[in-house]
């Protein structure tokens, strides 16, 4: 899936990023609607690592959801 359709479908993909990143919350989901960048910094926050790890991760998320 690229991220126009993560996005697109960001109601039912916000289940599987909860699953993938359990630090995130709903409020965190709710906020980052999709938004690729957003997501990213979420990661970064919520886990402490660099950016480009947590766009390593969304990138490899993308490509199996």
């Amino acid at each position: 899936m690229n991220w126009d359709q993560i996005k697109g479908n960001w109601a039912q993909v916000k289940g599987k990023a909860q699953q993938q990143w359990g630090e995130l919350t709903n409020d965190d989901l709710d906020i980052i609607e999709g938004k690729r960048e957003e997501l990213v910094g979420r990661i970064q926050e919520r886990y402490g690592i660099a950016k480009e790890e947590a766009e390593k991760q969304v990138d490899d998320f993308c490509k199996h959801n």
